[in-house]
Order: C-alpha cells, then sequence, then structure tokens
C-alpha cells in the first residue's frame, strides 16, 4: 500500500495520476482528512508501490506544492482492513 497526503485537490489529483501512470497499481482512493487536506491510497507489490509514491511525490513538489507525508507500506497487518474497508475493495490486503 502507498499513500500521499497534500492540500488540495488539484495536487492531489496530479499526484494520483502520476502514480498511477508511473508503475503498475491500482488506485484505491481518496479521502479529504481535514481541512483541505487530502490523502490518495494505492497498492500493488512493494516496487510498484515504491516508484508510484515517488513519482506521485515529485509531481506535487514540481508543482510547488508541499507533501505533508508519504509511505508505503510493505505488509499490511490484515487489521488495516478496518480502516481501509470504506473504499469497499475486496481484498485490499493480503
Amino acid at each position: 500500500m502507498g499513500f500521499i497526503e497534500t492540500f488540495g485537490i488539484v495536487f492531489i489529483l496530479e499526484a494520483a495520476d502520476a502514480m498511477i501512470k508511473a508503475a503498475d497499481v491500482e488506485l484505491v482512493g481518496y479521502e479529504n482528512v481535514a481541512s483541505g487536506y487530502i490523502s490518495v491510497l494505492v497498492r500493488g507489490d512493494v516496487s510498484a508501490c515504491m516508484a508510484a509514491v515517488e513519482a506521485g511525490v515529485r509531481a506535487v513538489e514540481n508543482m510547488g506544492a508541499k507533501v505533508y507525508s508519504s509511505i508505503v507500506i510493505p505488509s499490511p497487518h490484515p487489521d488495516l482492513l478496518k480502516i481501509t474497508q470504506i473504499y469497499n475493495i475486496d481484498n485490499l490486503l493480503p
């Protein structure tokens, strides 16, 4: 699983676009965290998620915006489904 958080829908759309173009990942969804902070989530194998997150971060920074956080979780615990199930994606976690 790979995540990026930034401020504003335009920047998160740019990040998501770069992420799914850069690697073989599936766009799972996004979440408006609070007051304009938005996170986007992709899934795929570890190397693809790493490449996708790197591309997404670069895309946001190239637009002059700030990435507030980014992370790749290589082997997510199945209990994370309790948080991510809002996206209604079957088999989100292994």
